[in-house]
């Protein structure tokens, strides 16, 4: 298999995909400024593309990509294509192998909902110094592996002579590109199974006929125009859209040593972007707290802002249950805890806060109980002393009433007999 031959091969080195220095900044402004303002070479490189295609295997399927900034700078993310994917590669995460210059292969990682190579690529796109504005060709040898050639916008000599060799070796004999991809032990059974299996063509035979379809011309923000396909724009779309981008490995929690270290995956996507700093800040103590992330086992599928969402007011909540004081509304207080217990059930772990909330509710009542029960002893003070003045009066009233019969009754008998004799007077 003749291979595209480049110069100046970077060596890969350590990455931290949290970092945002200066110079990744500068590099990334440099890549989009010189994707912008070579139209002319753009569309050289295109046509050598396609000429590369239609020297490859027509049996095998393949798929010109137009390298836009996010593919080579920041992210690192690539998709493929919807339409491409669901016809040729597999409906679940795999790894697919990039074989480069020299017969060398890269594992990438396929993640099929995103229809993208994410975890890999990276390691690819340094090592043959990949720019905005390169056209990649891949061609699909088997189902876990790609052959890629490079139409680089600055064409060089080695490029001709590979492209040269390339259709020379078209000419002496068939291409065999199962026999010639890169066996790689790590394979299970039924990948290797996988590697017999027809795979469709993709309908892209005609360059010619396709030139006019694939390419679109774009006004960019500068006020320049260049050269896009509509693969760009659907990379576009899946990459970088929000500043949303593709992870390039699970992390587990253990292994964030510092707020640097820390990003929010989610479905297979870092949506730090969606968060502000403060609340990435907050978000990431109350990760710690716990020694996980809480959104680790959120229901799969979620919308990204939906969730970046759900974390914001899980932050909010967690604030104003620090905030929150004995005079704090009832109100308030179920609010809160109607809020948490609906994001659990979506498999937020929230269960810390909705005990400290328990705890705060128990205490708030009991604050709450004490003022009522002081409230009720005062009235019931009131009622005792106004008892004890009617009792008083009605004591009086007894004392007087006492007095009174017992005259009364001492002076019975005379009064007995001066009735009788009063009864019985002469007339």
């Amino acid at each position: 298999m003749a291979m595209v031959v480049e110069a100046n091969v970077h060596q890969l080195v350590p990455y931290d995909v949290s970092m945002k220095s200066e110079s990744h900044k500068r590099r990334r402004d440099s890549s989009a400024d010189q994707y912008a303002n070579c139209k002319e070479d753009k569309a050289d490189a295109m046509i050598r593309a396609k000429d590369i295609q239609a020297n490859l295997a027509p049996e095998f399927p393949s798929i010109i990509k137009h390298m836009v900034p996010s593919n080579v700078t920041g992210g690192f993310c690539l998709n493929l294509g919807r339409k491409f994917c669901d016809a040729h590669l597999q409906e679940e995460d795999t790894t697919i192998f990039l074989e480069g210059e020299g017969g060398k292969s890269y594992p990438t990682k396929y993640l099929a909902r995103r229809s993208g190579l994410s975890g890999g690529w990276r390691c690819f796109a340094i090592d043959h110094n990949l720019k905005g504005g390169d056209i990649v060709v891949f061609h699909l040898v088997n189902p876990t592996t790609f052959k890629v050639y490079i139409a680089r916008v600055n064409c060089s000599q080695n490029e001709n002579g590979a492209l040269g060799l390339l259709k020379l070796e078209a000419c002496v004999k068939p291409m065999n590109c199962i026999s010639d991809a890169v066996h790689v032990e790590s394979l299970s059974k039924g990948g290797e199974e996988m590697k017999n299996q027809v795979l469709k063509p993709l309908l892209l035979d005609n360059p010619e006929e396709n030139s006019e379809k694939n390419m679109v011309i774009h006004v960019t923000d500068l006020g320049t125009r260049s050269v896009h396909s509509e693969n760009e724009s659907e990379d576009l779309g899946f990459e970088i859209t929000d500043g949303i981008r593709l992870s390039e490995s699970v992390v587990d929690f253990k292994e964030v040593k510092s707020f640097n270290d820390f990003d929010i995956l989610v479905n297979g996507l870092v949506i730090n972007c969606e968060l502000s700093k403060r609340l990435q800040i907050k978000y990431y103590e109350l990760c710690c707290s716990q020694k996980s992330f809480l959104h680790e086992h959120l229901l799969d599928g979620l919308n990204c802002k939906l969730v970046a969402g759900m974390l914001a007011e899980t932050i909010n909540i967690a604030d104003a249950i620090r905030a929150s004081k004995l005079t704090t509304s009832q109100n308030d207080f179920a609010t809160w805890e109607n809020t948490l217990k609906s994001f659990q059930g979506l498999g937020m772990n929230v269960g810390f806060l909705l005990a400290r909330l328990g705890r705060l509710v128990t205490l708030s009542d009991k604050s709450k109980r004490v003022k009522v029960a002081t409230l009720e002893r005062f009235n019931a003070e009131m009622e005792r002393r106004s008892l004890e003045a009617k009792l008083l009066e009605v004591n009086e009233t007894m004392n007087r009433l006492d007095f009174e019969i017992e005259t009364l009754q001492m002076n019975s008998e005379n009064l007995g007999r001066v009735f009788e004799k009063m009864a019985t007077a002469h007339w």
